[in-house]
């Protein structure tokens, strides 16, 4: 079985982000969701709250392959981690031709220190190729409508966050 390694800091998990874990999960059986842990950035949502948010999402989204995700964390490199989990796949998003000069570079990397592990690109949808987490986080501060760019799941939460 092929398990896919999907990493990101997904603070907060967007419809972007979902729709790329969803075609993972066309191409894999079982997928990976990393939150990666970067000690000198305070994020929006805590990693267990970030954990929750991403499994809510697909089991309102996708009932049915709610049980062939996981969520972890991770603070290394990409490469390694995903090799800890025993995932062989690397899934990375793509939004546009500024995304793929990025990530094809780190995937030259990635594919010298680990050989065994392929990266594997996947278009982000015509309605979720604007959507960066930095910008639903912007727009939700300023107390805007971000409904249409992250799962209700998020959508929820942000609006609680707001309040409290």
């Amino acid at each position: 079985m092929t398990t896919a390694f999907y990493p990101g800091s997904f603070d907060p998990m967007t419809n972007g982000h979902l729709d790329v874990l969803v075609q993972s999960l066309n191409v894999s059986a079982k997928v990976i969701v990393a939150i990666g842990i970067h000690p000198g950035k305070t994020p929006l949502f805590s990693f267990d709250e970030r954990a929750e948010l991403i499994r809510q999402s697909l089991r309102e989204f996708l009932p049915g392959r709610a049980d062939d995700i996981s969520v972890v964390s991770f603070d290394n490199l990409v490469v390694d981690a995903a090799r800890k989990h025993g995932a062989s796949l690397l899934v990375r998003g793509l939004r546009d031709g500024t995304d793929l000069d990025y990530e094809m570079q780190m995937a030259g990397m990635n594919r010298q220190m680990a050989p065994d592990i392929q990266t594997v690109f996947l278009p982000a949808g015509t309605a979720s190729r604007p959507i960066t987490a930095t910008l639903v986080r912007q727009i939700a501060a300023m107390g805007g409508d971000v409904s249409a760019f992250v799962p209700q799941a998020v959508f929820r939460a942000l609006g609680a966050r707001r309040t409290s």
